[in-house]
């Protein structure tokens, strides 16, 4: 794994939020990871072509990683808020993010909330509904437990990071009680969405490829490019990639992620 130049915590919002900074240059990307995960176990095969030429800055979020957690609820709304807080403190200006899987729900709904925050947006396994998941799974979710998790690579790493090891059972129970009350984002938002957005699921993905297409039409892809020309957003659906295997597909992820990152703002991405 790449090795950060500087580590640290950012105080947002009662939180002391961890972060390493990767490479230099460039507009700073933001990387926020997945659920019950931390820098390395969602970003530690992209790093190195993340931060070739740019500056990039990875978050651990309220009670992942080496973030301890605090007495609040745990909501997609909350830490994309301490997101948009650890930008400013840090001094990045307007950022890219690029979230996944959870990272993902933070990342959008920190464009939604915290627009003059984000200049673009990479968005791997993202829904903007509850329908856009497959039938069935978060029914099945709603029935693990957290020992069912032990053994697992994510129990593993929260247990050699995390400053209070004890607090995983709590950690779950938190973020199953922030599935039960996400809520779905209304199309009108998403279509209002001034960031350009790269949506990333894997073919074989806990979301459904016809809901990635529809939100790729509703930030205005989905149009006959050759006469319309191209739209600001892009759509990538990795072939043979499920969603726990989609954060180690640097050898499809790279060469997608980094040219639409480069892309100035003024022509298509």
């Amino acid at each position: 794994m790449a090795k950060p130049s500087n580590t640290g915590y950012a105080q947002v919002n009662g939180l002391d939020m961890y972060y390493e900074i990767y490479g230099s240059g460039g507009v700073p990307l933001v990387l926020l990871h997945g659920a019950f995960s931390a820098i390395g176990s969602s970003f530690e095969r992209l790093l190195p072509g993340l931060s070739a030429k740019r500056q990039v800055v990875a978050f651990e979020l309220q009670g992942h990683g080496r973030t301890a957690d605090i007495e609040r609820p745990m909501s997609l709304e909350a830490m994309a808020d301490d997101v948009a807080a650890a930008i400013g403190k840090l001094g990045l200006g307007q950022a890219d993010i690029f979230g996944y899987s959870m990272g993902a729900g933070v990342a959008l709904h920190t464009a939604l909330r915290h627009p003059k925050a984000v200049r673009k947006l990479v968005l791997a396994s993202v829904t903007y509904t509850l329908a856009g998941l497959h039938p069935g799974l978060l029914e099945g979710m709603g029935e693990m437990s957290p020992d069912m998790m032990i053994g697992s690579p994510w129990h593993d790493e929260y247990m050699r990071l995390a400053p209070r090891p004890g607090d995983f059972a709590r950690l779950f129970a938190k973020k199953s009680e922030m599935d039960r009350g996400t809520k779905d984002i209304p199309a009108a938002a998403i279509r209002a969405l001034g960031a350009p957005t790269l949506l990333i699921i894997g073919d074989s993905d806990i979301i459904q490829p016809e809901h990635a297409v529809e939100m790729f039409r509703l930030l205005g892809g989905g149009v006959a490019g050759d006469m319309a020309g191209l739209p600001r957003s892009q759509l990538a659906i990795l072939p043979g990639t499920t969603h726990v295997t989609l954060a180690s597909r640097d050898d499809l992820l790279i060469p997608i992620v980094v040219p639409f990152l480069d892309a100035p703002l003024g022509e298509a991405q």
